[in-house]
């Protein structure tokens, strides 16, 4: 009775993590020549938690694709296109009725981005036409009684910001700065979100030592207190956005929401390059996703995930530069998983627990030394999610989700990677913040896996 009680809760912890994953989304880029199938690409993206996809253009074979799945998807005008855009609303009209009308609502549109990072052209014709292009495109979108279902933006890259260290002190830049201000009261106005781009892999490569890689990486690491409010960022994720959310509240846009538009790690790259690899890969996209998972948020936007799209579904073989370029796919051309990062809804699927076999050894746990700050449990939690081991029981309905606190959640987590990693004291350090115990953690229906010493 008490097995068939424990499976139900895990059935049920399945099914609220994979129903629930919203602000996990992946973007789709077509510069290659080797892609999958619209079709098939539609059944990879269903047989994974992943609930929206970003498309750079407006393709009708993949919208269409999509259509009947439930999988939101993001749309974009191009540059090229922002001038006719701007200039005749019969236009924007046009655009609306071909690549939203025509497939709505069975494919569920969410957004469409005009433009992509429009700012750093430096441009100042096609910036100057940015916003009328996105009324426009507005306004036919209110036409077709649209408005509140699809949203319009822009997507910008982390440039626009002259200042982001510490995140307290994000500014946005403040040669684009009227021109942001114009962007962002129309995005009030019409409750659309500012989109960014932010890139730990570069701040890595500006900085290549130890330390960075692991804040970079959502790993175990000291952290850094930000000066201006004592706040002790855990990883580059948080504080990058954390410094676009300080920037909005700097110009007065503190009820615009932030979403990030691309997010991502290669994992290949050429040989001067620093940080490129399977590893690093698996571990920032990983750990991003049990990031998201625990909802915990950002020191300045606590208790929520922000809407991230990964990059990317495939690699992009014809992109130019780098290697790294054409190395941040998720999956290959075949469909197979370039690397795991525990997106899968098979992989999600808890397995049948297994009893192991007794051994004639003194029993021990892996948990939380006392006095060990939130942030640091919440960094040692987003890195032993991030490594394969199964934190459903953690997620909402889970057999240890109560006491929803971090140091209950961290310390299933802690010693869940402990009991499957080798058992050596080393996997027991999370950077000096756990211990082995004797005393059996588990409690009421929460059982904690016992290792032995």
């Amino acid at each position: 009775m008490a097995f068939s009680i424990l499976i139900s809760l895990f059935l049920l912890q399945f099914l609220n993590l994979a129903s629930s994953q919203s602000f996990i989304g992946v973007n789709y880029g077509q510069v290659a020549d080797n892609l999958p199938s619209p079709s098939a690409t539609a059944k990879l993206l269903q047989s994974t938690a992943v609930q929206k996809v970003r498309l750079y253009g407006a393709d009708p074979a993949m919208i269409k694709a999509l259509a009947n799945t439930g999988i939101g998807i993001v749309i974009g005008a191009a540059n090229g296109e922002i001038p006719a855009l701007a200039s005749d609303p019969n236009f924007a009209t046009q655009w609306i009725n071909s690549n939203v009308l025509a497939h709505y609502p069975a494919s569920k549109i969410i957004l469409i981005t005009v433009g992509n990072e429009v700012l750093l052209t430096n441009d100042q014709n096609l910036i100057s036409q940015l916003l009328p292009a996105m009324q426009n495109m507005q306004r036919a979108l209110s036409a077709a009684a649209l408005s509140g279902q699809v949203k319009v933006s822009t997507v910008h890259s982390m440039a626009i910001l002259s200042r982001s260290d510490p995140p307290s002190s994000g500014l946005f830049n403040p040669a684009y700065q009227d021109t942001l201000r114009r962007l962002l009261q129309f995005q009030k106005d019409n409750g659309s979100p500012l989109a960014v781009n932010p890139y730990p892999f570069f701040a890595y490569q500006s900085d290549p030592r130890p330390e960075t890689l692991a804040f970079c990486l959502f790993q175990p690491n000291s952290g850094r207190v930000d000066s201006g409010n004592g706040i002790k960022y855990m990883n580059m994720f948080d504080a990058q956005v954390d410094a676009v959310r300080s920037a909005l509240n700097a110009m007065g846009f503190n009820d615009v929401e932030i979403l990030v538009a691309e997010t991502g790690w290669p994992y290949n790259g050429d040989s001067n390059e620093a940080g490129p690899g399977v590893e690093n890969a698996r571990a920032y996209n990983g750990n991003l996703v049990a990031h998201l998972r625990s909802m915990v948020g950002t020191p300045l936007m606590p208790g929520k995930s922000v809407d991230t799209y990964i990059f990317a579904l495939y690699d992009e073989d014809l992109k130019p530069g780098p290697a790294s370029e054409r190395s941040f796919g998720l999956f290959k051309p075949d469909l197979s998983m370039t690397y795991d990062i525990g997106l899968s809804k098979i992989s999600l699927t808890p397995s049948t627990p297994k009893t192991p076999s007794p051994k004639p050894t003194k029993a021990c746990w892996c948990v939380p030394k006392a006095g060990v700050s939130d942030a640091q449990l919440q960094a040692s939690l987003d890195y032993a999610c991030g490594q394969g081991i199964d934190c459903g029981p953690i997620q909402p309905g889970g057999a240890c989700f109560e006491p929803n606190t971090r140091a209950s959640h961290a310390s299933y987590a802690m010693n869940l990677y402990y009991q499957m990693s080798a058992k050596n004291p080393w996997n027991c350090d999370f950077s000096e913040t756990a211990t082995l115990t004797s005393q059996n953690p588990s409690y009421n229906g929460c059982i904690y896996p016992g290792g032995s010493a």
